[in-house]
């Protein structure tokens, strides 16, 4: 009589169809028996899966009950993973992009046979067929998270969509206006509806969706406080309030004393509007207290901004920006002023000071000069500095030796005149339109009174010479 094999040994067998079949029982994540079966051309092609899957098993990595789809997969993690943790407007660009990408390209595949090639080859197509790369690196994103979450859950012993590789992506260099431009635009804005909503985006760096999700009870006109707590996002078909994205977008900012009368203001405009649309005002049933709204109190699409912003833009003249360039420029503009990184990614509800420094605050080229300057006039000797260095002070001696010159005419001419030379030479009678038989004394005194008169022209030479000297352009300040 054969001995009985003892229970999760397992048993090879061939079937029907040629094929050996290897079959052993265990206890899966869920807790319950389960019958797996692994399959082989050959014997011992079957045998080697056995002998590797029950490894596993002994190792500590327990057996899913059933063997996903990559798409059935993705469907349940979406729906009870993202869908129960993460914002809605996370869940919707989750759900687009499994719908529109990850299941036409690879929903059909074993989830425990996705390999890292595959993964490469569906990125790689995609950027073939003309996507970009940050759209390539979204679904690479969104694919990870899902493969980590089924990690965390055993199905898998490895996220092989974290081993693949994308281009590098560089961003179009951002041009934010200056702090001139910037105040001309808030200057000719000040008769549109939405100028309120302009102050916030420039004074403040506010996010569209923080501007437009802002509510009156967030305004603490009392003690001239801002509480920046939600913002309004589409999400599908519809407008939702939802709260930020991070902690430090939850931020507190000051009440400056121009901002508060401009939104005082923009109250009572939208109080008599409020009571001019009566009934209609409330059966919107939209009215969240909302600083900034469309037609009777409903809440504005982040488009609407957008339009104006561009229209007064493209009125006046003025270059055209982005919307949201208004933080890049808020944050150059603290950079310029010198304020400490800290604050600016209070102001600006940054979670890491590395994205202010990265990403807001563009370089200023008189600063970049300033410094290489100063690079310059410590390393390099001072003959081989700018040739406007040596020219200058060039000038300044010309001026200097002028008016030496002038002077030493002036004192040999009155020393000939009052010695009294010969015929041909100036006198002090010549000098001074007097006789030259006028009396000894009242030459002495009219060439005393001529030498102070000189005097206090040789003084304002002097003046004169420290004026051009000031005037001159310096090398270190030329651009």
């Amino acid at each position: 009589m054969p001995r009985r094999k003892p229970n999760g040994e397992g048993s090879i067998s061939r079937r029907k169809d040629g094929r050996y079949e290897a079959a052993f029982s265990v206890t899966t994540i869920s807790g319950k028996r389960k019958r797996v079966r692994l399959y082989g051309r050959t014997r011992a092609e079957a045998h080697e899966k056995l002998i590797e899957t029950k490894a596993k098993v002994q190792q500590g990595t327990p057996l899913a009950d059933k063997t996903w789809k990559l798409g059935d997969y993705l469907n349940y993690w979406l729906e009870e993973v993202v869908k129960a943790n993460k914002r809605p407007a996370t869940y919707a660009q989750c759900e687009q992009t499994v719908r529109l990408y990850l299941t036409p390209g690879l929903g059909k595949l074993s989830l425990a046979k996705l390999s890292v090639p595959i993964v490469q080859q569906f990125l790689n197509q995609m950027l073939s067929a003309g996507h970009s790369i940050p759209k390539a690196q979204v679904v690479r994103k969104v694919l990870s998270a899902a493969l980590s979450c089924a990690m965390r859950e055993e199905l898998i012993s490895r996220n092989v969509a974290r081993l693949t590789i994308l281009p590098t992506y560089e961003p179009d260099d951002v041009e934010p206006w200056a702090a001139e431009e910037a105040k001309h635009f808030l200057a000719v804005s000040q008769s549109d509806p939405l100028y309120p909503a302009f102050v916030l985006l420039f004074i403040y760096g506010l996010r569209r969706g923080e501007v437009l999700g802002l509510r009156w009870c967030d305004i603490d006109f009392e003690h001239n406080v801002i509480h920046v707590r939600q913002q309004l996002q589409r999400v599908g078909h519809s407008l939702q309030l939802g709260l930020l994205k991070t902690k430090a977008g939850r931020r507190d900012l000051a009440l400056l004393y121009p901002v508060d009368r401009i939104l005082l203001e923009h109250q009572r405009r939208q109080v008599r509007e409020k009571q001019a649309a009566g009934n209609a005002w409330l059966e919107s049933g939209d009215d969240e207290g909302l600083v900034f709204t469309a037609e009777h109190g409903k809440p504005m699409e982040a488009s609407t901004l957008v339009r104006a912003f561009h229209r007064v833009c493209r009125v006046h003249g003025i270059r055209r920006v982005r919307i949201h360039d208004a933080r890049d420029g808020l944050g150059t503009l603290l950079d310029v002023l010198g304020v400490p990184v800290k604050q600016a990614q209070i102001i600006l509800g940054h979670s890491r000071a590395t994205t202010t420094l990265q990403y807001y605050q563009h370089g200023q080229a008189e600063k970049q000069r300033a410094s290489l300057e100063q690079v310059g006039a410590v390393l390099l000797p001072a003959k081989q500095k700018d040739d406007s260095t040596v020219q200058y002070y060039r000038r300044v001696g010309d001026c200097c030796r002028h008016f030496c010159r002038q002077a030493s005419l002036f004192i040999d001419t009155i020393t000939t005149s009052i010695s009294g030379a010969g015929e041909g030479t100036l006198t002090p009678g010549l000098i001074l339109g007097k006789s030259i038989n006028a009396s000894v004394s009242d030459r002495a005194t009219e060439v005393n009174r001529e030498l102070n008169d000189r005097r206090r022209q040789w003084l304002i030479g002097i003046v004169a010479v420290n004026i051009a000297v000031r005037s001159c352009p310096s090398p270190k300040t030329k651009n």
